[in-house]
C-alpha cells in the first residue's frame, strides 16, 4: 500500500469515527444530563485511535495477499 492510499484510509476512518463519537457523546449528554454539549476530547482520541488501528490492520491485510 502506498503512502497516499494509507493517508486516504486514515483520513476516511478518522472522519467517520470523529462524526460517530461526536454524535454519541452529544446524544449521551442530552439523555443523561439534559444539555447539548459534545465531548471533543473523547471524540478526537477515539477517532485517532480507530484511524491508526484500522489503517494498520488494512495495511497488514494487504501485505498478506
Amino acid at each position: 500500500m502506498t503512502i497516499s492510499k494509507l493517508a486516504l484510509e486514515f483520513v476516511s476512518v478518522f472522519a467517520l469515527a470523529l462524526a460517530t463519537a461526536a454524535l454519541v457523546t452529544l446524544l449521551w449528554n442530552i439523555v443523561g444530563h439534559a444539555e447539548t454539549s459534545i465531548d471533543w476530547k473523547t471524540s478526537f482520541v477515539l477517532a485517532i485511535l480507530f484511524g491508526v488501528i484500522q489503517t494498520w490492520a488494512k495495511s497488514r491485510e494487504n501485505k498478506r495477499y
